[in-house]
């Protein structure tokens, strides 16, 4: 009798599977797009980080009594909305260290290959709940699907750089998320030695720091960056210590010694520790662009405390990834819309990219080069995008090619060149652009006027073809796409190839220095070589003229 049929008698009925710290209880659930599947939401895998705990390290989650309910998801993380139009107030709580474990069959006759993925939002904003990422794609594919809270913004990434307070709290709970899924996954159905890490934008760039964090090595085989990487400029904070203690005098503490502002900072209402955007520099104070005020940070070493990250991002990954890790990264078409999409003027953005020639000056130049020749760096910048060109609504997509650059796209393929040079890891590159219904982000965010002159495939709008954010007709277009992306993506997980046969009519190639294959996904697989050839090798000789040290 086939598994399908028989799970599907178990719907709504509650199941109860033992874990290292317990029973839970959760449920099997129907699925409109396939098999029902088993859902076990709101597992707590760390203490809650409160009080004494709060900007620290996640303990270990203590035993309970008993059997917990798994059938809600728990509380997300302290997070405010920033890509839509809401202006909701901040919303969650302290107490959010919990992921959902989504299982096809938690007594399959082999374990599945497991997908935790970790969710973007600019490090501010997000959650693992299936409201917007629920596995109902992806668990077609006989995979286990994992998501997580993790903590954000300055409750996660707050760092005065000191024992005390040293940054990254909200990275090391994505580690314990991680060590809790190696230690529990089989009880659900999943191979332990078989875990695909995914994510996208802070998500995408999350995992990128997993490929090198010494706390993460060991916890995963596989692993996709969706629209971030390490290599960026965004998820890497500049000066973090100087905006700590702004962000301390802004709330009223002068204090100059260290143990007083951590004690003042563990003091805080929780609403004072959320959606604060406080600048460093005059730049980032002046100019009309979208800033991750809190990312990661390069830890000091106090003890043998375990450090998430320490070092230069590209230094730290031509030292190379974890060992026989595979990977697969990539960007959409139109990443730099989200430029426009995080409260910014666009009538300001087109005035500064008129006025100022360091408008179009890459981020690391504004910190590590003087102004004179930042000057320099700029005029070529605008001449190579703007042409003789005015900046408005008419040369949008002049602009956006630049945006897409600085935001993403040179980071992205830095870190595709920088793995397979080494040719110790195998790594495939694609450029997402799938266009139809599902490609929202302009719509959610406010800017379908400003993008009205043609179909675009923004930031984020690769995640609908992966989790379902509204119904979708399996018979419409769009449907045949989130086939293929879906299929594409578990491949990878169950065997490192995304194309292991010619089902999907397609060869993709790993990345390659020799050939840069890569694979443009969108209605039709089409592969390619050398994507964004002349763009990449303008920044690139830029780099290698002022700043070498960011050429891959």
């Amino acid at each position: 009798m086939d598994a399908c049929y028989l799970i599907s008698l178990l719907l709504s009925r509650l199941i109860q599977v033992q874990v290292n710290e317990g029973i839970i209880q959760g449920q099997v659930v129907s699925n409109p797009y396939g098999c029902p599947f088993f859902s076990f939401r709101g597992i707590p895998y760390a203490e809650p980080p409160v009080g004494d705990l709060r900007f620290k390290a996640p303990q270990p989650k203590t035993p309970w009594e008993g059997i917990r309910n798994a059938t809600e998801h728990a509380s997300h993380c302290f997070k405010y909305e920033i890509f839509t139009n809401e202006t909701n107030l901040p919303t969650g709580s302290e107490d959010c260290l919990y992921l959902n474990v989504y299982s096809p069959n938690i007594a399959p006759s082999q374990p599945f290959p497991v997908m935790v993925y970790i969710h973007g939002g600019g490090f501010v904003s997000g959650s693992g709940d299936d409201d917007r990422y629920g596995p109902q794609f992806l668990i077609r594919k006989d995979v286990i699907v994992v998501t997580i809270n993790y903590r954000l913004e300055i409750l996660g990434l707050l760092s005065l750089d000191t024992e005390d307070i040293p940054g990254n709290a909200g990275m090391k709970d994505q580690v314990a998320a991680l060590r809790w899924v190696k230690n529990n996954i089989v009880k659900f159905g999943g191979d332990p030695d078989n875990i695909t890490v995914f994510g996208e934008s802070a998500g995408g760039a999350s995992v990128s720091f997993h490929l090198v964090s010494p706390m993460s090595k060991g916890l995963f085989k596989r692993a996709i960056t969706q629209s971030g990487t390490l290599t960026s400029w965004w998820p890497n904070t500049f000066r973090a210590r100087d905006r700590a203690l702004l962000l301390a005098k802004q709330l009223g503490c002068n204090s100059t010694d260290d143990k007083e502002i951590a004690e003042f900072f563990r003091a805080q209402p929780t609403e004072n520790l959320v959606n604060k955007r406080i600048p460093v520099t005059y730049w980032q104070a002046g100019k009309e662009t979208p800033d991750v005020y809190y990312g990661i940070v390069q830890e000091k070493e106090f003890g043998n405390n375990e450090r998430f990250f320490y070092g230069h991002p590209f230094d730290v990954l031509r030292k190379g990834i974890h060992e026989g890790v595979e990977v697969m990264n990539g960007y959409t078409e139109d990443e730099g819309i989200l430029y426009f999409s995080t409260g910014v003027n666009s009538d300001r953005i087109f005035e500064q990219a008129n006025h100022f020639l360091e408008f179009f000056v890459p981020e690391p130049y504004t910190t590590d080069v003087p102004l004179a020749t930042q000057m320099e760096i700029g005029s070529k910048f605008k001449n190579f995008y703007m042409k003789n060109k005015t900046a408005s609504r008419d040369s949008l997509d002049d602009l956006l090619k630049y945006f897409n650059m600085e935001l993403f796209v040179y980071g992205i393929i830095s870190q595709e060149k920088i793995i397979a040079k080494y040719k110790k890891n195998k790594s495939y590159l694609y450029k997402f652009t799938c266009k139809s219904e599902l490609n929202t982000f302009i719509v959610n965010t406010g800017l379908d006027q400003l993008f009205n002159y043609r179909p675009v495939v923004a930031h984020g709008d690769d995640l609908r073809y992966i989790f379902p954010m509204e119904n979708v007709d399996i018979n419409s277009t769009a449907f045949k796409m989130i086939e293929q992306v879906t299929t594409l993506w578990t491949n990878f997980a169950k065997y490192g190839d995304p194309t292991p046969d010619d089902s999907l009519g397609v060869k993709w190639l790993p990345y390659t220095i020799e050939n840069e294959d890569y694979l443009d996904i969108g209605e039709n697989l089409v592969p390619g070589t050398h994507p964004e050839k002349e763009e990449v090798q303008f920044w690139e000789s830029n780099f290698r003229e002022f700043l070498p040290e960011y050429v891959p």
